[in-house]
This record gives structure tokens, sequence and C-alpha cells, in this order.
């Protein structure tokens, strides 16, 4: 998981609008095994660990349900330790009856699902980075079936225990209106480095040889609406520097490039091309 602490730049904290709380946290405790950290009227916070938040849910007072066609979530993705833990939840859905995507990327082994608002979620296991195919700062990336017969031999006899406590945001995936718009925003201000095209209509990026910490795509049009105020779906999420020069240079860029930087709640804000806040934080581990 060295991709997720000091010196990596990396992501967490993403905080989702929901439409039903209650049903919220049942599907994300039940289904994803999440536990509550803390709960109000109308927010959870949820936690892997017991300790740490990893996930937060809102039922904002006029929320209203996501148009496909706008900018937002595509899914986040939950990455987790080791590949049992990966076989572990994979027979958890099958024993669910879910309806799951599933797919072999060569550097992690992926599946798919949607929470009860129709946020993608991608729960995954990267494989050994030393077997990550680069080519001229590239990482060779696709899409191949995923072997279940195998990955179900991997089991352990013991019940199904909820997420592993070292899980982490192993990445967030975007839908945005312009790819160029939103490179200029996360590689040139935030400082991230981009490590696969997808043709013309994706874009993933990272810091420190990772093969993603964050994907932008135009799958759903150019163009599109950004998201709606009170639409479920995304609100905000955290970048972690590792020090406070990194974070303070990366503030410098985006004023460069006239994107609006701001302080609340004593913490450095902006936001994304998508109208997404972002938290610019800096890590402690």
């Amino acid at each position: 998981m060295k991709f997720h602490q000091k010196p990596a730049t990396y992501v967490g904290d993403l905080h989702l609008y929901v439409a039903d709380l209650g049903r919220s946290i049942s599907f994300y405790e039940e289904v994803i095994g999440f536990s509550v950290l803390s709960l109000n009227a109308n927010k959870a916070v949820l936690t892997a660990n017991g300790t740490s938040a990893l996930l937060t849910i809102e039922q904002p007072s006029k929320v209203v349900d996501k148009l496909q066609t706008t900018t937002g979530l595509y899914h986040f993705a939950l990455l987790l330790p080791t590949v049992k833990d990966f076989a572990n939840i994979l027979r958890h859905f099958v024993q669910l009856n879910l309806k799951i995507g599933a797919a072999d990327h060569l550097v992690s082994e992926a599946l798919y699902l949607e929470d009860p608002d129709g946020n993608g979620i991608e729960i995954y296991v990267d494989r050994d980075p030393s077997t990550w195919q680069w080519t001229n700062g590239e990482v060779a990336m696709t899409t191949d079936p995923l072997n279940f017969n195998q990955l179900l031999s991997l089991t352990t006899n013991k019940p199904w225990a909820g997420l592993p406590a070292d899980t982490v945001m192993g990445h967030i995936h975007l839908q945005v209106a312009n790819l160029a718009e939103s490179k200029k925003f996360y590689v040139d201000g935030l400082g991230f480095k981009v490590v696969s095209y997808y043709g013309n209509h994706a874009l993933f990026i990272s810091d420190a040889g990772y093969h993603h910490h964050i994907a932008l795509n135009t799958w759903a049009g150019e163009g599109i609406p950004v998201g709606g105020k009170d639409e479920v779906g995304i609100t905000s999420y955290a970048i972690y520097y590792p020090t406070e020069e990194m974070r303070e240079k990366a503030v410098e860029r985006l004023l460069d490039l006239q994107f609006w930087v701001g302080e609340e709640n004593g913490e450095v804000i902006t936001y994304d091309p998508s109208n997404i806040q972002l938290h610019l934080m800096i890590a402690t581990v």
C-alpha cells in the first residue's frame, strides 16, 4: 500500500450525497463491509479500521436524483490489501447473489457494482508493482476477463467479517466535460503525472509511479453539464500531499492557472472544473 502514504500524493475522504441515508448505511455495512464511525440525523461517517474516516454519506434536505449526463463520479475504488481479501469479498458478493462486473486490468483485478443511488464502486487488489509493464512513462492496462474459479479457490473458511482494516481509497474515477481542462487542473495544477491515455476520451494520472490515483473520462460526451448542487453523487474528496511545501507549490500553480483556492474551516480547498470540492491536506502517515 506504499502508493497511499508518504511520500506519495494520494486521494481519500470521499463525500457522497445519497437519497436515503438509512438505505445507504445498510448497503455500505451489509454489502460493502464498512462500519459506522459516527452518525447524526443526516450524515454517516464510514470506516474500515474503526478509527479513521474513509467515506462520508450525507442526505441533504433537498436531494435530487442524479442525471446520467452530468459530470461527477464514475466510480470510487476501494483497494484491498491482499488477493485473499479480494477472493473473500468476491465470495461474499456471490453469496448475496449480487449483479457485479469484473475485469483483469493487468495491474490489478477488479469487481464493479453500484450503490442504491447508482454511485459506481470498484473493489480491487493490485498485482505486485514489479509486474506492471511501463513503456515511455505509460503503464499497460487492459480489460480482460477475471478468473473467478482461481480466485474463489483462494478463499478462507472464515465467515465474512467486512472490509479489512487496511483498506484504502485506491483511486477516484470522474466523468468530466472537457479532458483538456481537467488535465490542466489535475496535472498542471495539482501536480499529478499522466500514466496512461485511453484514446482521446480518458486519462489516467498518478503520483509516485502508481497505475492511477485519479482517472478522468468523457465517455458520456464532451461538454456535458456540471452536476447539480443537490444531486446524489460526489460532493468532495481529499488530496493528501506528503509535505506542506508540496501543497503550497500546488496552490501556487492553481492560482497561476486562474483556478480558485480558498480556506474553509481551517482547510485549504479548491474546486475542479466539474465543481467538485477538493480538500488539499497534509498526510500524517
